[in-house]
């Protein structure tokens, strides 16, 4: 491209032709315009007369300067001027171009920005023929180099994740990387982190290398916490600068339930400070209801905190059996509880049944015995809906005949009666010690400390179900704590007093800790590692990289140490998880994470990604053209007097016809659509791979004609169809080949892929590698599969059972070969309660369409002609081959039949007809 200041042109030798203008000048010039004829009777009607109207013997200069512009028009439009060309001659080449982004939570904030730098280089890569890969670093793939103008069509399919690069993840990248040279341009997130020298090193090798980098700041949240009663939150930014004001909102909802901004709140960056702290004072109901705290407007899940039940102070309920021990505070049954749950916990008192009005999240019963019938139904209605009743035994409970002979619903177990001291009680010489917890007890993990000692306590009758509900135990194997569960709540009692009377728990540490494991109190603290082995965590909702929060409903459950320890990436994403008792938040920024700018070495260039986007000005010159010869046919047609009522009628007509219409043009796409809706069309996934994607084509060509010739389905021709841009409603069946280096589509694509599957359309994996995995051995397309299928919402699968709708929809089969035979197809599993009637030779499975069909066998291949008919891809050998290519074509009719017409085949009024062509 040459470069004459701002604007660039593709083509500059025909600017040449700008030279001739003074040539044409001067024959227009010498071209006298053509003379007025008029019609006269007689020549005797002159005499006298005097011509009025005088016509010039040349071209007037206007109207020559108007053509010379629209000649001109044209020779500059010709030659392809771009606005804003990228002028950086010196990095310019035209060997393959690797695109890498670190396409992190980090890049977020400016990804609009960073996807038009993008388009601007391959738009450069485009004129100079240059082929291009983009790799993320977040998410490394196998580089594959394209086509600048086929990647500019998949720009919308490129986004950030809500993680930053890994050093697994960039010792993978550089392993992809390919061993021929090529340049790199590194859109970075000015991050410093793990391997970034060591990716330079090794992409320097390979050719030259240009950083970009955003000039935007960076802003991060640390999660909030809890101080004297009100959240504390910590802002942060990656560089020095001046004194800056943020807002800092909080998303919750409101009574009706709706989404809402609870608080917002101003923090302040003083000058060349990095760090903002903000106290915000909010009642106990409505930081219950904040979801998520957020910068506004940094669009960048670092900028994100989400609160969990370590923000959120639970409501606990104190209720003692007697409470007016004057002058005697330290043996009040509430004394240690108080101590130990203020800090943490929002403590209500009063009568129950006015407590149970409020629903707190626990009710506390201190030596306890006996409740009234009313509020004994009044707590196990709450219990029902998942609250948690916590007792403490002590004299009263002891003396008492509660849960003896039959268990209490209000208690984890029955009570032996009995005692040294008390009825029921027990008493030692020595106390005894507490035993390890077992690795089922909510308290494994915790140390116990020698001084923990046990004097008395409440016996738990020996029963089949105690050994299940123990959660710890003395040193002699007796129960100290006991629970059960009632509805979605539960009942635990500990079988000493909540004071020191009976034990010296109450005094120490473990005890708090042992009310933080049973979720009474809620500890700002991070849980360690040991605190969660053994539980599994269920995303309950999640962030994407622009801090969005999204269901995650479909995502699996994460084990508790990796919830803890393990990087954020595709299988632990920023959000909120929910344990058995009590939630926990992951976030993208925590309070030790470490945010340091990347410094680059002197000898890479580092470019800002903000700078005026190409713009090419053909379309606008040659338009200016036609509107300027335009004007000269008018001034022309007014100069020889010929521009009169019906002539300038069609003149205005026309020049309104040339005018750019903005009405209901069709598109492409819309007539695509419209095709699609009208007929049936068969479709299939495109890969990428040339090769594949025509043998996919054929393939469907050739299902369609066997349709068109032996069904009354008739298919218009297959389309291709790209999950990142395409509708695929219109589609009843998608055939997906499977190759181990297609690109994994957008979260976009996923949710439109999941619901065209929830809303009744079929998608056939083929791995195409029944040959090798059939002995089985694993393959790539394998391990692609489960890559590309996990984030969709795929039922439980079974092989194709003899019974399946798929068996005789229109043929009767038993087997499903393509170009390969033997290996087992997947479909949707049958319901649990669908049984075999007597008389009927199979069950009664008349509900929906199998979602998703998987197999290996290479079905395309069987299913592939050329425009003649015949076949493309040779199957085994002699009339065996052709007999299984037969069977291929039978499949496929029965495929498409049963997405069209579900399982009509299960009504039975096919029974009869299906019994005599069973022989049966």
């Amino acid at each position: 491209m040459t470069l004459f200041g701002l604007i660039g042109f593709t083509t500059p030798w025909l600017l040449l032709g700008l030279l001739a203008l003074p040539i044409l000048w001067i024959i227009l010039r010498a071209v006298p315009p053509a003379p007025i004829r008029r019609m006269f009777p007689g020549v005797v009607l002159l005499l006298g007369l005097k011509d009025e109207e005088q016509v010039t013997d040349r071209t007037p200069w206007w109207l020559l300067l108007l053509r010379m512009l629209a000649v001109a028009a044209v020779i500059v439009g010709l030659s392809g001027p771009v606005l804003n060309p990228d002028n950086d001659t010196e990095a310019a080449g035209d060997g393959p171009l690797l695109v890498v982004m670190d396409a992190s939570w980090a890049s977020a904030a400016d990804w609009r920005g960073r996807m038009i730098a993008l388009d601007g280089l391959l738009a450069e890569a485009g004129r100079d023929a240059r082929p291009v890969a983009v790799m993320r670093l977040t998410d490394p793939e196998q580089v594959q180099f394209l086509s600048a103008d086929v990647l500019r069509t998949r720009l919308s399919g490129i986004l950030p994740e809500p993680w930053q690069p890994s050093g697994d993840n960039i010792a993978r990248a550089i392993e992809l990387l390919p061993e021929d040279g090529f340049d790199t341009y590194w859109m970075s997130d000015a991050l410093a982190r793990e391997g970034r020298e060591d990716l330079l090193t090794t992409l320097e090798a390979r050719g030259r290398v240009t950083v970009f980098e955003a000039p935007r700041t960076l802003y991060a949240l640390e999660p909030a916490q809890i101080s004297e009663g009100n959240l504390l939150i910590t802002a942060r930014r990656l560089r020095e600068g001046p004194e800056a004001e943020v807002v800092l909102a909080g998303h919750g909802k409101d009574p009706a339930g709706n989404p809402a901004v609870l608080t917002r709140n101003t923090l302040t960056f003083e000058a060349g400070m990095m760090e903002s702290i903000t106290e915000i004072a909010l009642p106990a109901e409505l930081r219950a209801r904040i979801e998520r705290f957020e910068i506004e407007g940094a669009r960048s899940a670092g900028a994100v905190t989400l609160p969990d039940d370590s923000l959120r102070r639970r409501e606990v309920a104190l209720i003692a059996g007697a409470t007016d021990r004057e002058g005697l505070e330290l043996l009040s049954p509430l004394h240690y509880l108080e101590k130990a749950l203020e800090p943490t916990a929002d403590l209500l008192d009063g009568a129950l049944l006015d407590i149970l009005p409020a629903n707190p999240d626990v009710i506390i019963l201190a030596d306890v015995a006996t409740l009234s019938p009313a509020e004994e139904e009044a707590v196990l209605e709450w219990l029902e809906k998942g609250g948690m009743l916590l007792r403490f035994a002590g004299p009263k409970l002891a003396a008492s005949d509660i849960s003896r002979d039959l268990e209490d619903p209000l208690m984890p177990v029955r009570l032996r009666a009995g005692g040294r001291t008390v009825g029921g009680a027990m008493s030692w010489g020595e106390p005894k010690a507490l035993a390890p917890f077992t690795e089922e007890s909510p308290f494994f993990g915790l140390e116990i400390p020698d001084d923990v000692t046990v004097n008395s306590q409440v016996m738990a009758q020996p029963d089949p179900t105690l050994a299940a509900r123990v959660v710890a135990q003395l040193s002699d194997g007796t129960p100290l704590v006991t629970r059960k569960s009632v509805g979605q709540g539960q009942v635990v009692l500990f079988h000493v007093t909540a004071n020191a009377e009976w034990s010296s728990l109450p005094l120490s540490g473990l005890f708090v800790q042992m009310l933080e494991r049973l979720a009474v109190s809620s500890a700002a603290a991070q849980p360690e590692i040991e605190d969660m082995e053994g539980t599994v965590w269920q995303p309950i909702r999640v962030l994407d990289a622009f801090g969005r929060p999204r269901e995650a409903s479909t995502l699996p459950g994460v084990d508790g140490p990796d919830l803890v320890a393990a990087p954020l990436g595709p299988d632990l994403r920023p959000g909120v998880y929910q344990g058995e008792d009590r939630s926990l938040a992951r976030n993208v920024v925590t309070i030790d994470m470490e945010l340091t700018p990347m410094v680059w070495p002197e000898r890479i260039p580092v470019e800002g990604i903000v700078q005026p986007q190409e713009k090419p000005l053909a379309g606008w010159l040659l338009a200016a053209a036609i509107a300027l010869l335009l004007a000269d046919v008018i001034a022309s047609l007014a100069l020889s007097g010929r521009l009169r009522g019906a002539v300038s009628a069609g003149i205005v007509l026309g020049a309104l016809m040339l005018a750019p219409q903005h009405g209901q043009a069709q598109t492409a796409e819309d007539r695509a659509a419209i095709a699609a809706a009208t007929e049936v069309v068969l479709a299939y996934v495109l890969t990428g791979d040339s090769r594949i994607d025509d043998l996919s084509e054929a393939g469907l060509r050739g299902l369609s004609d066997t349709l068109y010739f032996r069904t009354s389905v008739e298919p218009n021709p297959p389309v291709g169809v790209d999950l990142e841009s395409d509708e695929l409603a219109f589609y009843p069946m998608l055939y997906w080949p499977i190759t181990a280096d297609q690109p994994t589509p957008s979260r976009e694509a996923y949710a439109k892929l999941n619901t065209y599957l929830r809303t009744g359309g079929m998608i056939v994996f083929d791995t195409r590698d029944a040959d090798i995995a059939g002995f089985g051995a694993a393959t790539p397309q394998g391990r692609k599969l489960q890559q590309l299928a996990a984030p969709l919402d795929i039922p439980p699968l079974e092989p194709v059972p003899e019974d399946h709708v798929l068996t005789r929809t229109f043929y009767l089969l038993q087997d499903f070969p393509g170009r390969y035979a033997g290996r087992e197809v997947w479909v949707e599993a049958a319901p649990p309660d669908a049984e075999l009637i007597e008389g009927m030779p199979f069950r009664d499975l008349n509900d929906n369409v199998t979602p998703v069909v998987i197999g290996g066998n290479d079905w395309a291949a069987a299913w592939a002609m050329d425009g003649n008919g015949n076949p493309l891809v040779p199957i085994g050998s002699g009339f065996t081959g052709e007999r299984q290519r037969e069977i291929a074509y039978r499949f496929g009719v029965n495929l498409v039949m049963h997405v069209l017409t579900g399982n009509y085949k299960s009504d039975q009024v096919h029974v009869p007809a299906l019994l005599d062509r069973l022989g049966q």
